[in-house]
């Protein structure tokens, strides 16, 4: 027969999935259910399948001390507390741990600010191994709110995360992967179009509006901005940063990479091989682009060209100065490069991840063709990359502030160089030539780097009671 399991008038327990590793409770056999601290309660995710978020107080006289808590949610029910008052809560469940046992508990959702206790356990999270002894304290061993000293630089719990994909493609392939990794984990997502959001800029409280109701507070974003909304769809993802949601690249970064020139200026500031680039302002500076890259022949890109589109090989130097003269004429702003002959219209796409390298593949043009886009007939192959492809790849994403990049190199006679890099590379072609889940790779790097919301909480409830204080003063 097992040892009966003691518990005292009150213990300090632990929940581990909710990021918790002490709370003290008081143990309440007059009390049927079970009750925890919470504020700021706020469900998402489908109707069939809920989920709950909320702000824990661990420690009652330390407020500033906040843990964001996500679990799924079982029931919402009715609760009449000890002085007879009625209140719908939240019910999720999820494990405890007392002393060396764990089991899984239900718990309702509610606001015990005033309480000295941040828990209530109730008899029905008591098993029938179980015996309270009302004149002991702790029969569990004592915890400490030391706990928490490292809130909130430790690294987050894993927890059911909302997630939001900025996007104007939603069934796209990318799109739908990630969509798809990251509800497999837990996680709620919604698709979010960059051209519908409003933008309202207040230094209390910063929000996001869609379609005219505002969004609500999002753990992490997914930017997967098309290059004709860069400006517009970076100023959101800065709005959602205020918010305080984790953006898988930040606006600056992605800022960067787009700006083809700007690009190319931080690459070569870091020492990184490239293509000999080239640009100039004035039409009389025609001859001279073209030989500060070697000759003919050349590229000639424009700054926002995308998948192949506004790049030309000019085989000829007459050929050349009819292209920039034509760009000119159209007042678009473009660069000249250097054409890299022996890559033979191949380049190399690395898809890195975190600083990692995390899946590679070989983009071939078709015959005749130097663009290797696969959006311009291009094949994909699996290939093996060198130390040093690795490494330079790797160094662009970092120079650029990228976490998640796809960075194109081709192969020289002098080494790797690098041609661009991407802040919004697509899934298709590198997870159907490696065989990897490169999506759930970017799911799990959120995962581990989200970062808690609480900071942003406390700041925003003092901006708007400094805002209050200023509005009464005047």
């Amino acid at each position: 027969m097992d040892k009966t399991f003691q518990l005292g008038w009150e213990e300090w327990a632990a929940f581990p999935k909710l990021g918790l590793p002490a709370v003290r409770a008081k143990v309440d056999t007059g009390a049927r259910t079970s009750a925890l601290h919470a504020v700021s309660v706020e469900p998402f995710g489908p109707l069939d399948k809920p989920q709950v978020r909320f702000i824990m107080h661990p420690v009652p006289d330390k407020p500033e001390i906040e843990v964001v808590c996500s679990a799924p949610a079982v029931d919402r029910r009715e609760v009449t507390s000890s002085n007879g008052e009625r209140e719908l809560r939240w019910v999720i469940e999820t494990p405890m741990k007392i002393g060396e046992r764990t089991w899984p508990v239900e718990l309702t959702l509610t606001n015990r600010e005033s309480m000295t206790y941040r828990m209530l356990l109730g008899r029905q999270a008591i098993g029938e191994d179980m015996m309270v002894s009302p004149g002991q304290s702790c029969a569990q061993g004592a915890l400490s709110y030391e706990l928490y000293k490292d809130f909130p630089r430790r690294r987050p719990v894993k927890r059911p995360l909302r997630v939001a994909i900025l996007t104007r493609e939603p069934n796209n392939y990318s799109s739908q992967r990630l969509k798809d990794a990251a509800e497999t984990r837990g996680h709620v997502v919604e698709m979010i179009n960059t051209a519908r959001c409003t933008l309202a800029l207040d230094a209390a409280d910063p929000r996001v509006f869609y379609d005219g109701k505002p969004l609500p507070a999002y753990d992490a974003i997914i930017p997967r901005i098309g290059a004709s909304m860069t400006g517009y769809g970076m100023a959101v993802l800065r709005q959602f940063t205020m918010m305080g949601a984790y953006c898988l690249n930040s606006a600056e970064a992605i800022g960067a990479s787009r700006d083809k020139l700007y690009a190319h200026q931080v690459l070569a500031r870091e020492g990184i091989a490239m293509p000999v680039t080239a640009f100039a302002h004035s039409p009389k500076d025609t001859n001279n682009l073209i030989a500060h890259v070697g000759g003919a022949p050349l590229v000639v890109k424009l700054l926002q060209s995308t998948q192949g589109r506004g790049v030309v090989l000019a085989e000829t130097k007459k050929a050349a100065e009819s292209v920039i003269d034509a760009f000119r004429g159209l007042e678009a702003n473009f660069i000249v490069q250097e054409f890299v002959k022996e890559a033979g219209g191949a380049d190399i796409r690395c898809f890195i991840v975190g600083g990692k390298v995390v899946a590679t593949m070989m983009r071939q043009g078709e015959a005749g063709e130097f663009r290797s886009n696969l959006h311009r007939g291009g094949s994909a192959t699996k290939v093996k990359v060198s130390k040093d492809e690795r490494l330079s790849a790797l160094r662009a994403a970092k120079a650029l502030g990228l976490s998640v990049a796809g960075v194109d190199l081709l192969r020289s006679s002098v080494g790797p160089k690098i041609l661009e890099v991407n802040s919004s590379p697509g899934l298709e072609g590198v997870e159907r030539t490696s065989g990897k889940d490169v999506a759930g790779m970017i799911v799990e790097y959120i995962e581990d780097h989200v970062r808690p919301i609480a900071r942003k909480t406390v700041r925003r409830k003092k901006a708007v009671a400094a805002k209050a204080a200023a509005d009464t003063a005047s």
